[in-house]
């Protein structure tokens, strides 16, 4: 027990406590973007962001991950806002939070394993370009030399720093020396100041003022729904991520539970629902965070500096901030996915292009995954039905003709294991041996079904050899061929 404590708290402190001063002060700005892309307070996004990843620091099944609030989630809060205000966006995070723990004890964690690594691929780089487009209005709308100027600075140390010391993570020096610079020569360039007020006093207790009835529940359930799905979506798949780079393994199952615990909370003191952030935790691994402490501390260092050290905090330019989520950009993009288009199998690179594409156009992870779940799908099955193979041969008084069937018969086969009988042959007998095949579904029967029904309608005898106990059993549930009345449908 003391030993699991320390190695998921303590085996790393100097390392976590930098990376969480970086992660905190990068987490400033886009709570509060996030909060006005949700149309509420700042102090919305900086609460949820504080409280979520404190309480994952301890529920969550990814250690050194940061959650917070999340410009995905905040998308689908817009209506919501809008149409009933923030009370009812505090009582949807509470349902988000329920329904994420639910997810969690029936264990959907589990159907990660149906992503594949190509439309993680396709996630990491589409989520790399939606962190560089986000950074392009700072630039482009206000834009000035200055801010161009400190942007490269920026860039400069985060990359350059490191050679000469790795001690102090490069972008933590990024912000102090822009800050710097941009204090002592004036400069006029936007700050996070500029971006929102931040909150001047500590979050309280807060329940969601909704009448409790099934109307609100009517209103809430869509959007909670919604919100939990993409955020456990999320949360899952940076924790592949992070297991990447950190060549670690995590509880995926205890994410989701987590998650759901952590939006609880957030929601109780007047926080937003929020999710995994892959920028944030990239952010983390590469600035030294390996345990729960850079979780832990992240969240506090947050909320210790936006109320007690505002004016401070406030003085950072947003060409620094601009500058770290630039690098993160570039380091999240996987360049060999790229340069590995033309050696990877077609159907692999089709997979991850149309999930960069759905994600970037859409700018919805949730969208963009879902197209690449299906199309691996669907590669996979044309892939497993092609490998179905059908010999025959003929017994030597040419009375009998012997199938054998070797593969996968399922939807995607039906009309290929079909195809592979001559039904016109004049033959008294067939038997098709099936001892290296599987029957998958209904399909695969109903295909089963028209092979022995159409040879019974030429006259020939059929027989079924060495069916397995699984195949068998659909074969007894669904066929008709072996039924009493199968002689209405062979039409006699």
């Amino acid at each position: 027990m003391l030993k699991s404590i320390q190695q998921n708290w303590f085996s790393n402190i100097r390392g976590d406590v930098l990376a969480a001063l970086v992660v905190a002060l990068a987490l400033i700005p886009e709570a509060i973007a996030f909060s006005i892309l949700a149309e509420v307070d700042p102090k919305v996004g900086l609460y949820a962001s504080f409280c979520i990843a404190v309480i994952t620091a301890f529920t969550g099944g990814r250690p050194a991950m940061i959650s917070a609030a999340t410009g995905a989630m905040a998308l689908l809060m817009v209506t919501l806002v809008r149409e009933h205000g923030l009370e009812y966006l505090l009582a949807a995070t509470l349902l988000t939070g329920v329904l994420q723990i639910i997810f969690g004890l029936f264990k959907l964690g589990e159907l990660m394993r149906f992503v594949s690594r190509s439309v993680v691929t396709g996630f990491v780089n589409a989520l790399a370009i939606l962190i560089f487009i986000a950074q392009l209005p700072e630039l482009t709308e206000h834009g000035s030399l200055h801010v161009y100027a400190m942007t490269l600075l920026g860039l400069a140390i985060i990359y350059l720093f490191p050679y000469v010391t790795k001690t102090i993570p490069s972008p933590l020096v990024c912000i102090v020396v822009l800050t710097g610079l941009a204090f002592y020569f004036g400069f006029d360039i936007r700050t996070v100041a500029d971006m929102g007020e931040l909150p001047d006093s500590l979050p309280v207790f807060l329940w969601p003022d909704v009448p409790l009835n099934f109307q609100t529940l009517q209103i809430i359930f869509p959007y909670a729904l919604a919100l939990a799905v993409v955020g456990i979506l999320e949360s899952l798949m940076t924790a592949t991520i992070v297991d990447d780079l950190t060549d670690t393994g995590s509880d995926k199952n205890r994410e989701c539970v987590g998650q759901g615990v952590a939006n609880i909370g957030s929601g109780l003191i007047g926080g937003m629902a929020g999710c995994a952030m892959i920028g944030q935790s990239i952010i983390n691994v590469k600035s030294g965070g390996r345990t729960r402490l850079s979780t832990l501390l992240a969240g506090i260092i947050l909320l210790i500096m936006v109320v007690f050290l505002d004016e401070w905090v406030g003085m950072i330019p947003m060409a620094a901030l601009v500058a770290i989520m630039i690098m993160v950009s570039i380091g999240t993009f996987s360049w060999s996915s790229v340069k590995d288009l033309r050696k990877n199998p077609t159907s692999s690179s089709v997979v991850m292009i149309a999930t960069v594409l759905v994600t970037v156009f859409t700018h919805n992870l949730a969208y963009g995954v879902l197209v690449g779940v299906l199309l691996s799908a669907l590669f996979f099955a044309n892939k497993v039905g092609q490998i179905m193979y059908i010999g025959s041969t003929l017994s030597e008084d040419g009375h009998q003709r012997i199938y054998q069937v070797i593969g996968q018969v399922f939807f995607s086969s039906g009309e290929q294991f079909v195809a592979a009988f001559d039904f016109k042959e004049a033959v008294e007998k067939v038997r098709i041996d099936l001892s290296k095949a599987h029957f998958w579904d209904i399909t695969a029967i109903s295909s089963l079904d028209k092979v022995v029904i159409k040879f019974r309608r030429e006259g020939t005898e059929v027989e079924l050899l060495g069916l397995n106990e699984a195949s068998a059993t659909l074969v007894d549930k669904f066929a008709i061929h072996n039924r009493p009345d199968v002689e209405k449908l062979m039409g006699h």
